[in-house]
């Protein structure tokens, strides 16, 4: 086992969630580490460069520390850097690149084993108390299922609208992801042709950014496919079904962007034994305390939302440590009471 003392909190992921519980635990005087195999805020990484966020900047705020910016809605790299100036400031205990790969024992005893995500992939042992999952839901995109999806031409993941310049680009979706990346790519001199199986947009679409691609549409400039799917995805066209009639066409193309989404990875849950709903993925947790229904496992964070990432999102999972570290604190004293026949 690597050191000597056993953590009282053992965070798994490293995101805006995992950080609150972090600050939650220190700010209790709570020995907590945080386990990411990526980077600090690994998905904010991964965000398109230009992204805004939908929050506004209070509503992102972790442990009291003011996320102040200039214009209304912060960006991806004003938020790399609140995190990153969060972590330091709470002198956060942060294992970047190094996967939790597997939990055995009970809470109190628990006792978790890594893998260094870079270098020679050196493992280590750690034991911590109780354990606290907050791995986002960014694990597994949500695939079109059709034939020629592997296709290198097919990306599940939108960066920068460059590579599409003067390029056939099909965007699959209905939701912010969608949106952007059409209008990007749109203006950087795509010829984009926007596809949903919905005859609308999502719900959820950024009020400010709604009214742009509307008009794009309404216009011709991005062409529409309401209640349409892709059916199959060749080398150099995109065979396009609706939903209605079952009528096929194919058109020209040359990438596919797949803006379907992404689910979360709930097997280390299960692997712990806690209970995970097999439709919705949802583990089964209290929501006053975030504990699952394993003694010692909480679960924090978008993962708790199972494949509903709508319902749950940083301005409401950064909350969730809180709940956490009350519950133990609580615990902590009522057991001491117990111990030393004081009425807690």
């Amino acid at each position: 086992m690597d050191g000597t003392s056993q953590l009282d909190l053992a965070i798994v992921g490293a995101g805006p969630c995992g950080i609150a519980a972090g600050v939650a635990a220190r700010r209790a005087g709570l020995d907590a580490r945080l386990f990411d195999r990526g980077p600090l805020t690994s998905s904010l990484v991964d965000y398109p460069p230009y992204m805004t966020f939908f929050s506004s900047a209070d509503r992102l705020e972790v442990g009291g520390v003011p996320f102040v910016i200039d214009r209304g809605k912060p960006g991806r790299e004003e938020a790399l850097a609140y995190y990153r100036r969060v972590a330091e400031h709470f002198e956060l205990d942060v294992h970047q690149y190094e996967e939790v790969t597997e939990v055995d024992g009970e809470k109190g005893d628990f006792l978790l084993s890594t893998r260094e995500t870079r270098g020679e992939g050196a493992t280590h042992r750690y034991g911590a108390r109780v354990v606290v999952v907050a791995t986002g839901a960014f694990h597994e995109a949500n695939r079109l299922g059709v034939p020629g999806e592997d296709r290198p031409k097919v990306k599940h993941y939108y960066d920068e609208p460059q590579p599409y310049w003067d390029q056939d680009v099909v965007v699959v979706g209905g939701g912010n992801s969608a949106v952007e990346a059409s209008l990007e790519v749109y203006r950087a001199g795509g010829r984009v042709t926007f596809v949903h199986f919905a005859d609308e947009l999502d719900e959820g679409v950024k009020p400010w950014i709604r009214p742009d691609i509307e008009n794009r549409f309404s216009k011709g400039e991005i062409p529409v496919r309401w209640r349409t799917r892709i059916q199959e995805i060749t080398a150099s066209t995109v065979v396009l079904r609706d939903v209605d009639t079952g009528e096929t066409d194919e058109i020209q193309n040359d990438w596919v962007l797949a803006m379907t989404g992404w689910r979360p990875d709930p097997g280390l849950l299960r692997s712990m034994g806690v209970t995970v709903d097999e439709e919705t993925r949802e583990p089964a947790f209290d929501p006053d305390t975030m504990e699952t229904d394993v003694e010692g496992v909480y679960v924090a964070g978008v993962l708790a939302a199972g494949d509903d990432a709508n319902r749950i999102f940083i301005e409401n999972g950064r909350h969730h440590g809180r709940k956490i570290v009350k519950h133990l604190v609580e615990g902590r004293e009522a057991a001491t009471a117990v111990e030393t026949g004081v009425e807690a």
